[in-house]
């Protein structure tokens, strides 16, 4: 029998105690107590679950003490209702042979590990096929565990029909391989055990290791495929405990290993390995405890309203730079990196051990393959492994340079070399740092032409990434606390290394055509891979990391190799690397000063290249769905813009020359109708012609021209936008108050979500909006009864058929989570980013109803809205105005400025919205 060791058993629950308050409560009142007894236990379950909190509480860590404790209450419980049910609701009197029972714990309670909420997974072994009374036992167990409120897993087998299941089924299979006795016939547990072992495992190793991992990858697939997600699931994600069982599985199937710790008797782990095995399972085990005990259910994803709870739970603290959740979560992450190492050594080494065994046949019998020689390294069947033990002691810079030539040669990286690595990476000291040869064959890793992504991400496994540069090791596992974000910030860099490794190689010119031209241009390739890796390299230290990464890169770049010229453009590149997405998301790229401003800070084509390939890679890097065709479009925009400008030196034409060199172009657009430029184009004043695209002024002129012939006091059209990856909304409508605040109320009713908008008043007082809007997952919208409720919407929100204040609060946000981040609102005036308007930016947590609450609080205000640029960054929302008072002039008196500001914080603010929800 194994048994958990628990200290202070009986403080968690006394089964010799309880078992004679059972017998007396059956002495006394017989068949009729069984409500006794559940009540009883109940108190007995509560109260041992109460001490292992407190416990977990003192010591936050402790999961595997947690999780053993947890089965130790269960077993209790088990074995006492065994006893019970056995001697005194069903005595059997003389036993037949087919009248024993076992008691079998399987899976994570086989395992001992148990958080507070976890199932609990039994398995009842008979002699034989089931005799009435075994059936009469296991049915009053099974309902004597359920009312205590115990969610059980259960199945009841003969020997027989373990084997047989077993045979047909890997999940049945797996169980087993945790299979631990509790209670009843022990006999019965060490037949069905041998025969386990002996017919179902035997012989089926290798099957049994290829199923496992094919289960892993599906596993892996589905939870997102990276370890650096930033609300991972402690069990089922990449890096989790469900990695380290399936270590755990293959080698006790393979092995026949009975406790994890005998993997390093078998060469699997090495000692310090499997200490780092159970530290990173102790912690993850903890995490899942505290996860159960916050939500009061098996809960085993750690979302970011969980995250700031465990982090407070298990005693981090904040620090200069860095909050207590984010230490937490980067502490998680170097435990979840710690278990991919064990992961890929492992399993190499379990493959080696397998081709040792294949024995050679036919015409190659006998031939035994020889390992060549590479520049002093062994290569064999596609690996690359040091010569010998002390290989990297004699000369550290050899720590680089296997990593460089693996990625030059195509080479994997043998699991025994790579322990090496890890274990002598702390050799890499400021000699090594600045040695000449280790800096150039590091940047040749770092701009290599093959897969440069792939091994910087195994040299940042074994610690060795970190050490060669120390301010990158800084960020090694750091998240960032927000919804934006959907990985760590190394997991991040690397990934867009790949990214720009992939664009120079052609991989990906249909989604990124600009940028896969002028990465051919730039005058040197590896300044702008070091400005990939260097451009979120200050994050975490508190201040601009903008700032702070360009001091990083000025002091880094000339060790690197990089000479004057490189040096500057990376320090620039890294200092406004989000120049550029912040340009062409949040302000008017038709207004000449937005240019003409970008255009002075970039300075020259070299920098715009650069910038461009930046911004894409980092964009892109963030995670899923954060790069659109919108994203696109507008950078693109920008992008041409400032190049034309660049080139010419000055802006290319006047005003005057501006607006008829667009109306020809609309003419061009209009075709037959042509003859509406001359008839109501003079309507439209000069800024609508400057502000919009031809395509659009085309269909607005239609359109204008319908309304006027239909004498339409409102006209609302919808159309997929292709050019925009959005849909295009046109509301003509009389002139008045409050209009945009309206129809941007309609428009969020109608579940849409407004990425920009462009206000205009013709000179005989009828409005011209434009919209471009998405659905809450950033697509368009298509069909034709979306289109019709978005008209709908904003037809009945203008005419004042709904209130639009409690119809909006009533919404709830898409994604609650955003509830977990504190998101102070901030209001911010430019007067200088454009000529002729005030520009306002308020930043405050994404919620449906804001941009209404903003746009009416502009109108309360008595501000006239000319566009509106609404930027989304996870649960943060960045919404920028151009504006001006009623008379058509910038607003610049501070008192005026002040009140504005007053009412915009009230607008955007969290009690706000919680008024406006109770109303």
């Amino acid at each position: 029998m194994t048994k958990l060791k628990i200290t202070s058993q009986r403080r968690v629950i006394d089964r010799r105690m309880l078992a004679q308050q059972i017998d007396a409560i059956h002495a006394e009142q017989g068949e009729n107590g069984r409500q006794s007894v559940v009540a009883l236990l109940r108190g007995a379950l509560g109260d041992g679950r109460a001490e292992l909190a407190k416990r977990l509480e003192a010591r936050p860590s402790a999961g595997h003490d947690c999780c053993a404790g947890h089965a130790f209450l269960v077993d209790q419980i088990v074995r006492l209702l065994h006893d019970h049910v056995v001697a005194n609701v069903y005595p059997p009197g003389n036993r037949s042979a087919g009248e024993h029972l076992t008691i079998m714990a399987v899976g994570g309670y086989g395992r001992a590990e148990m958080a507070p909420q976890s199932d609990v997974d039994i398995a009842f072994l008979t002699p034989s096929r089931r005799t009435p009374w075994c059936e009469q036992v296991i049915e009053a167990i099974l309902y004597f565990l359920w009312d205590l409120g115990l969610k059980v897993g259960h199945s009841s087998r003969t020997p027989d029909d373990v084997v047989r299941m077993a045979k047909e089924d890997l999940t049945i299979r797996t169980a087993l391989l945790e299979g631990r006795y509790v209670w009843g016939d022990q006999d019965l547990y060490e037949e069905v055990r041998r025969r386990f072992w002996a017919e179902v495992v035997t012989g089926t190793e290798r099957e049994f290791l290829s199923d496992k991992l094919e289960e892993r990858n599906a596993r892996h697939k589905r939870m997102g495929d990276s370890r650096y997600v930033v609300e991972p699931n402690v069990k089922d994600g990449k890096g989790g405990l469900r990695d380290l069982h399936t270590l755990y599985w293959i080698g006790k199937y393979i092995h026949k290993v009975r406790v994890a710790a005998e993997l390093v008797d078998v060469g699997l782990l090495t000692a310090k390995e499997y200490r780092s095995f159970r530290r990173a399972e102790s912690f993850l085990l903890a995490v899942r405890c505290h996860l159960h005990t916050i939500t009061g259910r098996p809960e085993d994803r750690l979302t970011f309203d969980l995250q700031r709870a465990v982090a407070e739970r298990m005693n981090f603290a904040d620090r200069t730079g860095k909050s207590a959740v984010e230490r937490f979560m980067q502490f998680y992450f170097l435990q979840a990196k710690r278990v991919g190492s064990l992961t890929g050594v492992f399993l190499a080494h379990i493959d080696e051990q397998f081709a040792q065994k294949r024995a050679r046949r036919g015409f190659l019998a006998g031939f035994k393959a020889r390992p060549r020689d590479h520049k002093g390294y062994r290569v064999f069947g596609g690996k690359i492994a040091a010569p010998s033990d002390d290989w990297f002691r004699k000369d550290p810079v050899r720590l680089i340079e296997i990593f460089q030539i693996a990625e030059a040669e195509g080479f994997a990286i043998h699991p025994e070399t790579m322990r090496q690595a890890d274990r002598d990476s702390g050799l890499i000291k400021a000699d090594v740092q600045n040695d000449p040869r280790a800096n150039a064959l590091f940047l040749d890793l770092l701009a290599g032409r093959n897969d440069p992504e792939t091994v910087l991400r195994w040299m940042n496994e074994a610690g060795v990434f970190g050490k060669f540069v120390p301010d990158f090791g800084k960020v090694n596992a750091q998240m960032q606390f927000d919804m934006y974000h959907h990985y760590t910030v190394d997991e991040h860099t690397i990934r867009a290394i790949g990214l720009l490794s992939k664009i120079e190689r052609g991989e990906l010119n249909e989604d990124h055509p600009r940028s896969s031209k002028l990465i051919h241009k730039v005058n040197s390739r590896r300044a702008i891979y070091v400005a990939v890796l260097l451009h979120d390299i200050a994050k975490g230290r508190g201040g601009d990391h903008s700032v702070l990464g360009a001091e990083v890169a000025e002091e880094l770049c000339p060790r690197f190799g990089l000479n004057e010229d490189e040096t500057e453009l990376v320090a620039w590149l890294v200092r406004f690397h989000l120049l550029l997405s912040a340009t062409a998301q949040k302000r008017d790229l038709t207004d000449p000063k937005t240019i003409e401003d970008f255009v002075g800070e970039v300075q020259t084509m070299e920098r715009l290249r650069n910038l461009l390939i930046l911004t894409v890679v980092d964009i892109r890097a963030v995670g899923p769905g954060t790069w659109n065709s919108w994203k696109r479009q507008l950078i693109g925009e920008l992008y041409d813009v400032a190049k034309e400008r660049l080139r010419l030196g000055h802006v290319k034409h006047g005003r005057e020359n501006r607006v008829a060199a667009k109306k020809e172009l609309v003419e061009v657009l209009l075709g037959d109708q042509a003859g509406l430029i001359g008839k109501i184009g003079n309507e439209f004043i000069d800024a609508y012609w400057v502000a919009e695209p031809e395509d659009i002024i085309q269909r607005n002129l239609v359109q204008f021209s319908v309304a006027r012939g239909l004498e339409e006091q409102l006209s609302i059209h919808c159309e997929f936008y292709e050019a925009r990856g959005a849909t295009l909304v046109s509301v003509i409508a009389a002139d008045h108050p409050g209009l945009f605040y309206r129809i941007a109320g309609g428009i969020h009713l109608a579940g849409a979500n407004i990425i920009d908008a462009r206000i205009h008043t013709t000179r005989n007082g009828w409005a011209v909006d434009n919209f471009l809007v998405q659905d809450p997952l950033g697509k368009p919208f298509r069909e034709e009864s979306q289109l019709a409720r978005i008209k709908t919407a904003i037809a009945d929100a203008l005419a004042n058929k709904i209130e639009l204040a409690p119809q909006l609060a009533r919404r709830p946000l898409p994604r609650m989570r955003a509830r977990a981040f504190e998101v102070r609102p901030r209001v911010l005036f430019d007067n200088g980013a454009s000529n002729r308007f005030t520009v306002i930016e308020v930043n405050a947590r994404d919620r449906p109803a804001l941009l209404n609450r903003l746009a009416r609080s502009l109108f309360e205000n008595q501000l006239m809205v000319h566009s509106a640029h609404i930027t989304a960054y996870g649960e943060r929302a960045a919404d920028t105005f151009y504006v001006t008072d009623p008379l058509g002039q910038k607003v610049t008196a501070p008192d005026r400025l002040s009140s504005i500001e007053t009412s915009l914080l009230d607008a955007a603010s969290d009690a706000r919205q919680a008024e406006l929800e109770d109303a």
